[in-house]
């Protein structure tokens, strides 16, 4: 989703107020998200939390 929306990890981290570090342990699964951070990139992504559940 990231990548479609044409957004570096930097700079996704950066408008959820996160580390790149971080943030890349979340998208590969190293690191849980709390549900603050998931609505931080939700926002982030301009989409409603739940589609970041979807598969795709």
């Amino acid at each position: 989703m990231r990548r479609a929306r044409g957004l570096s990890q930097e700079e996704l981290a950066h408008r959820a107020d996160v580390s790149r570090g971080h943030m890349g342990k979340v998208e590969n699964a190293k690191f849980a998200a709390s549900l603050d951070l998931l609505e931080r990139i939700a926002k982030a992504l301009n989409v409603d939390p739940e589609e970041l559940f979807t598969k795709r």
